[in-house]
């Protein structure tokens, strides 16, 4: 059964830096695609970023230009490093784990996500 654990998320100022991890377990192989998702109170769920199991990437307007989305096999883990973090990037972020998606030419349904972490909480002050 694959989990997912998120972690560093904070309080920053406008302009900040915030690095997220997401480390997978139970899961052997590499090839695996992990999406990036927010969802901020009275708002619906959007996803933000998204690595393929073919290491494409995709990012959403709003993000594009200051947010990176990597992988480190060696330690099962993903990354979202958010940059020039704004107010409107505050929100509870999950990663989503799904091992069918290879290329990504967009964010993925939601349905074919199989796992998803706990999520950590991003707060930018202004």
């Amino acid at each position: 059964q694959v989990q997912l654990v998120e972690s560093g998320g904070g309080s920053v100022q406008a302009g900040g830096t915030v690095r997220l991890s997401c480390a997978v377990s139970g899961y052997r192989w590499r090839s695996y695609c992990i999406t990036w998702f927010r969802q901020a109170p009275g708002k619906e769920r959007e996803g933000v970023a998204a690595i393929g199991g073919d290491d494409s990437t995709f990012y959403i307007g709003s993000v594009k230009g200051r947010f990176s989305i990597s992988r480190d096999n060696a330690k099962n883990t993903a990354y979202l490093d958010m940059n020039n973090l704004q107010p409107e990037d505050t929100a509870m972020y999950f990663c989503a784990f799904s091992s069918s998606v290879l290329n990504i030419q967009n964010i993925p349904p939601v349905s074919l996500f199989e796992a998803w972490g706990q999520g950590t909480q991003v707060t930018v002050s202004s």
